[in-house]
C-alpha cells in the first residue's frame, strides 16, 4: 500500500511538472509573438488543464492576435 501511494505521488508529480513546463512554454511563445501577455489571460493559462493550454499552443503559433489564441474556432 505505500509502495502504491509512492507510485501515485510520483505520477502525480509528474503530470503537475509536464504542465507547469507546457505553461511556461506557452508563456513564453505568447510573449514572443504578441508581447506582454494581460493578467487575465494569465490566470486563464494558471488555470487550465494540459489538453486546454497544447490547444492554446497550436493556436498560438498561427494566430493573427493574442485575442484569436484563446478564441475557440471550428476545424
Amino acid at each position: 500500500a505505500v509502495a502504491e501511494g509512492v507510485l501515485i505521488g510520483e505520477q502525480r508529480g509528474l503530470q503537475m511538472g509536464k504542465l507547469e513546463g507546457e505553461s511556461l512554454a506557452l508563456q513564453r511563445l505568447l510573449t514572443r509573438r504578441f508581447g506582454s501577455i494581460p493578467p487575465a489571460m494569465l490566470e486563464q493559462i494558471a488555470a487550465a488543464n494540459l489538453e486546454q493550454i497544447e490547444t492554446w499552443f497550436d493556436a498560438a503559433i498561427n494566430a493573427p492576435h493574442l485575442a484569436a489564441v484563446f478564441t475557440p474556432t471550428s476545424n
